[in-house]
């Protein structure tokens, strides 16, 4: 009987650390959507609350961070639930650089909004959607332990990357054309690259969650280019 409880307690150990990774992750993707929303509806209240919910993201990730250490203290897991509780720390470090990713685009929206448009917002949001839909995926293959998904969201980058430098040169064209359109086109150019990185975190979560499943890398075979 004792045995069992302590079976149990373990379990119940590891499926808080998931429930952690995946609270956190849920924070993030809403931190994306209202960043992108904002910045759309050049709406300086709503960047303002996603700046101010960062502090949410970093919280969770101390809690992670103490969570995994005192599990590898006491109960020295090994095999797979090692590489479990390792990768958790790594995880939340790469769920807490997105939340900054789009508390980054937030806090460009306040300079944005204060200046006539550019252009039309089209290819940021279908960016953001994309990596919205990038973070669900793999917070999905987290919690099923599916590396065939995580490894389909790891090739998914390079929709992002052409999406990123098409945006630039379109933007570099703006500048050249008229240069009162240099401090915006600049700050658009900024939260695309902020997109761009939140893709590539993207990325690094479905590398280690590979590596939690099957004990090695993804092999780096390169990614078929989407243009």
């Amino acid at each position: 009987m004792v045995s069992q409880h302590i079976v149990k307690s373990y379990d119940q150990e590891i499926n808080l650390l998931t429930r952690k990774i995946l609270e956190m992750g849920g924070v993030v993707e809403h931190q994306i959507a209202r960043a992108i929303d904002a910045l759309v509806k050049r709406s300086v209240e709503e960047a303002a609350e996603v700046i101010e919910r960062d502090d949410q993201v970093d919280r969770i990730e101390e809690e992670i961070d103490q969570h995994a250490i005192r599990l590898l203290a006491t109960r020295q897991p090994m095999a797979f639930d090692l590489r479990l509780i390792a990768m958790a720390m790594k995880i939340s470090n790469d769920l807490e650089r997105i939340g900054d990713y789009a508390t980054n685009i937030a806090n460009r929206c306040e300079r944005l909004a204060a200046v006539p448009p550019v252009k039309p917002l089209y290819t940021i949001p279908r960016m953001a959607q994309i990596t919205q839909e990038m973070v669900k995926d793999i917070l999905d293959a987290y919690v099923e332990r599916d590396a065939d998904k995580a490894v389909a969201v790891w090739h998914r980058d390079n929709e992002v990357d052409d999406m990123y430098t098409s945006l630039v040169r379109e933007l570099l064209t703006y500048m050249m054309e008229d240069p009162r359109n240099i401090s915006a086109c600049l700050d658009l150019i900024f939260v695309a690259k902020n997109l761009e990185r939140i893709g590539d975190h993207t990325t690094n979560i479905a590398e280690k969650i590979h590596y939690m499943i099957h004990g090695q890398r993804i092999n780096r075979m390169p990614r078929p280019s989407t243009a």
